[in-house]
Parts: structure tokens; C-alpha cells; sequence
């Protein structure tokens, strides 16, 4: 199975500082994205992520942890927290870091844990993949949380994208499918990642959906540029 991105991941650790990925996209143009800004410390990370991690408590699972920043600063502020990646690359990195519970693990595969705080950054809804399957999503979610437990999670609401000069929306985006889902595809050094679905979210469908799934879902923060943060927990 290809790892383009661990193995991107991995040369900027090791030295390679000027590291890039290629990102395909079903929206944009491709871009080439820098692995530094997978690697950034406390005073590079945004307001979403800082009040992210602020908001973390008890026994914490960082999904999707990539290079394991996140996950260290928990650690390093008194946070019991692990951290799930699909790449065994970036566990790899991740365990050369200092991370102390990093696994390659799927999240949709995990049964039988329970968690005080389920933390998903960079666009962490986008674990969903897709709107039809955000209600299962949500309920696997649900099923991990302990007692007063919470999801702290971000997204975003692409209808940017779509809003003219004028601001005025492009009808196309009312059709289906939904405008948020996008498709992605990852290379680095001619080596390729399997396509994946990746969902961004607008807040008020995400929160008709977890109230159909028995949960209260609450946006703490909203930047100028469409990205929130939500907190989740039971009704």
C-alpha cells in the first residue's frame, strides 16, 4: 500500500526541509503544499487549533495526528493522549517525536473504547468523507465518548468558493451532490496515494444531522474565512 504522505513526512523529519506533497483536488487547481506546515510548534498553530487543544480533557484520542504535533503539545501540558494515524509513515515520525501512545489504526475500526474527548483538526470532519455517511460518523463518535464526553472538531463552508464578486451563489451548489464533498488524491515523488473523499461541512448541516443522531452540537470559534469549531456532545 503507498504512503506518499508518511513517506513525505519522514524526509522532512529527516532533514529534507523543503519537502512538498502534491495535492489533486476535485475543486482546485493542484497545489503543492509545504510538510513544514505539518510540523509547526504552539506559536505557529491557528486559533482554531489553539482553542482546539485548550478545550481537551481526560483521556484524549487525536485522529488523523499526522506528524503528532497536536498530540505533544497535549502531552506536554498533562493531557492523557493518544494518537491514531492511518499512515504508518507518520506513526513512525510520530513515535520519533516523542508521542508516547501513537498507533496506525483506523478510526472507523476502533470498538469498545471510551474517551472523554475525541479531538479531529484540519478539517477533521472530513473523516465523514462524505453527507450520506456523516450520520454514521457521528454515531461511531457518539459510541466512543464516555459520560460528559465531547468531540472537538473543525471544518469549514466552502460556499466561498461558489460566491461571486457580488455575493451571489452559484445555484449548481444546491444540487447534488453536496458542494463540501471533494475528492483528493496525494504524490510525492512519483509515488501516489489511493484517491480518498474528504468532507467540509457547513455548520448548520452538520448540526441537523447531530441532532437527528441525539447530539448537541455548539460552534465556539469562526474565522473570516468560513472554518469553525465545533464541540459535540450528548443531547
Amino acid at each position: 500500500m503507498s504512503d506518499a504522505y508518511g513517506k513525505a513526512l519522514a524526509a522532512y523529519f529527516n532533514g529534507d526541509k523543503k519537502t512538498r506533497i502534491k495535492v489533486e483536488s476535485s475543486v482546485v487547481e493542484t497545489e503543492y503544499w509545504n510538510i513544514k506546515e505539518f510540523f509547526h510548534t504552539w506559536e505557529k498553530m491557528s486559533e482554531i487549533e489553539q482553542r482546539a487543544l485548550k478545550l481537551c480533557t481526560g483521556r484524549t484520542l487525536d485522529v488523523g495526528a499526522g506528524s503528532g504535533s497536536h498530540t505533544l503539545w497535549l502531552q506536554e501540558h498533562g493531557v492523557d493522549a493518544e494518537a491514531i494515524d492511518v499512515s504508518a509513515g507518520a506513526v513512525d515520525v510520530m513515535n520519533q517525536r516523542g508521542v508516547k501512545k501513537a498507533q496506525i489504526r483506523n478510526f472507523y475500526d476502533i470498538v469498545g473504547e471510551k474517551y472523554d474527548t475525541l479531538l479531529m483538526l484540519m478539517n477533521g470532519a472530513g473523516i465523514a468523507k462524505t453527507m450520506q455517511n456523516l450520520p454514521s460518523f457521528l454515531n461511531h463518535c457518539k459510541n466512543l465518548l464516555a459520560d460528559g464526553g465531547q468531540i472537538v472538531m473543525d471544518s469549514s463552508d466552502l460556499i466561498y468558493l461558489y460566491t461571486d464578486e457580488d455575493g451571489d451563489v452559484d445555484a449548481e451548489i444546491y444540487e447534488e451532490p453536496y458542494y463540501g464533498e471533494i475528492d483528493y488524491t496525494i504524490s510525492y515523488r512519483g509515488e501516489k496515494d489511493e484517491p480518498f473523499e474528504w468532507l467540509f461541512v457547513d455548520f448548520n448541516r452538520l448540526n441537523a444531522v447531530c441532532e437527528i443522531c441525539g447530539l448537541k452540537a455548539d460552534k465556539v470559534y469562526e474565522n473570516d474565512h468560513y472554518q469553525y469549531l465545533v464541540v459535540i456532545r450528548n443531547a
